[in-house]
């Protein structure tokens, strides 16, 4: 279907790159590279030449570390969503944030998408998409509390647990007054979850997209792609980009990453091997 991010829609085709920009000094993956916010906005200008769609601000790194209130998470995403917003208009912005009253904040300041990693830890988020007309993320995590590591996690089947979840949280969703064609749902590789989880996810995935939401993928550097090959979080493009071939194969919809250009080749890559897309040319051996 027509999927809405906001103010902006993509036709049922359209395989989408959403660019990981985090306001925070301790990221997993950038060690804190984008936390200035002139160094965030270079980012931001950076991915949108190079095609990506959405920007995922976030104010909080998702593993546990220094607390963040309401108050701070705010100052580090508001004022910036305002700049990006400004700066490019067509871009959707989204923002990963799990806190209603942060949700209200940034869509007040232009954003189109609450990007909600901890699968509906605050059941207000639901209305600030509907008051505000944003897309909504509803993601899987097995019920953990925000921002704390998944231990001894085990799921009678991850995927049926992932599937039902999700579409429970769109429901909802849609209940609130949040638009069908803006609700997104996200198996959340990692979150509550072990390698085998997340791989039992990977593989499966196709089964989540036969629910007809539309399905989004974060897989970039996760550390299920690092145990299956032994490679600490600098070492992880090339699984990550195996990974990615397998989630486009199975339809997903949106790719939240670090690298851009990379993913986009091999997402359309898969889709021209599928006859999904034609190839840009193709004249060997007519001339």
């Amino acid at each position: 279907m027509t999927l809405r991010l906001g103010r902006h829609s993509f036709a049922d085709d359209r395989r989408l790159m959403m660019a990981i920009v985090n306001r925070t000094p301790d990221s997993f993956y950038d060690k804190g590279a984008t936390w200035s916010e002139d160094k965030a906005f270079d980012r931001v200008s950076e991915v949108v030449e190079q095609g990506a769609e959405i920007i995922d601000i976030g104010g909080i790194k998702a593993a546990p570390g220094e607390e963040i209130d309401v108050e701070e998470e705010q100052r580090r995403t508001v004022g910036f969503v305002e700049r990006v917003r400004a700066a490019h208009p067509d871009v959707v912005i989204s923002v990963d944030t799990w806190r209603a009253p942060v949700g209200r904040a940034v869509c007040e300041a232009g954003a189109d998408v609450l990007n909600d990693a901890w699968g509906g830890a605050d059941p207000a988020l639901v209305d600030v998409a509907a008051e505000y007309d944003a897309a909504i993320i509803c993601t899987h995590t097995g019920g953990v509390t925000p921002r704390t590591r998944p231990h001894r996690i085990e799921y009678a089947d991850v995927v049926a647990s992932a599937i039902a979840d999700t579409t429970a949280y769109a429901d909802r969703a849609l209940a609130a007054g949040v638009a069908r064609e803006s609700i997104v749902i996200d198996p959340a590789h990692d979150f509550g979850k072990t390698t085998r989880d997340s791989l039992d996810l990977t593989r499966r995935l196709d089964e989540m997209v036969a629910t007809g939401w539309p399905v989004l993928v974060s897989l970039s550097n996760k550390d299920f792609v690092g145990e299956s090959l032994d490679l600490p979080v600098g070492e992880r493009l090339t699984g990550t980009l195996a990974a990615s071939a397998i989630a486009a194969m199975h339809g997903a919809r949106i790719f939240r990453v670090h690298e851009v250009v990379e993913t986009r080749q091999v997402v359309d890559m898969v889709d021209v091997i599928f006859q999904r897309r034609a190839p840009r040319r193709a004249i060997r051996g007519l001339a």
